[in-house]
């Protein structure tokens, strides 16, 4: 029974073996639950993937920025060195940024699409992920209407598919 004293009370078990155990072992117990209760949370999968989304598109976005020399106006040689240090620094500031963005919405959507799928269907297998990455990409791609709302969500479902299936080989 939920104890209304204890916000933590719904991860308690009412068993003999919790009486009998000190309280560090109940803490360590409680600790373990709450973590594997936030693990299992689908909030918490979307976040954490849009977090790591978000770093790897940073990473990526300040490589991809470096080796990109189009954007840059010529005129920029003929300033002086702390100028064109400047200059440079801010544009790959905001292209890492940008990036960033784009890989945090992008996981944040992927992992809290599949994980609600895959509550909802309880099964875990290829198709969660198949259909997470339909919905994905036809969300990426909404501002460009419905026939690249289809579209963006059949590439991403293949990508997805094709992604899953490779790591299915790899693990066996």
């Amino acid at each position: 029974m939920n104890n209304p004293d204890n916000p933590y009370s719904f991860l308690s078990s009412q068993n003999a073996a919790s009486d009998e155990m000190t309280p560090e072992e109940k803490s360590m117990m409680l600790q373990s639950k709450i973590v594997t209760f936030m693990q299992e949370s689908c909030v918490f999968k979307s976040i954490a993937a849009g977090g790591m989304g978000f770093g790897l598109g940073g990473i990526f976005g300040l490589f991809m920025s470096s080796l990109d020399m189009q954007s840059m106006d010529p005129q920029i040689y003929e300033k002086k060195f702390r100028e064109q240090l400047r200059i440079q620094l801010k544009d790959m500031g905001s292209r890492s940024y940008s990036s960033a963005k784009s890989f945090g919405v992008l996981g944040l959507i992927f992992a809290g699409s599949e994980c609600s799928i895959e509550a909802f269907r309880a099964k875990t297998d290829i198709y969660n992920p198949t259909i997470a990455g339909f919905f994905t990409g036809s969300i990426l791609a909404r501002r460009s209407g419905p026939k690249a709302m289809v579209l963006g969500g059949a590439g991403f479902s293949v990508f997805s598919y094709a992604i899953e299936k490779w790591m299915m080989n790899w693990y066996d």
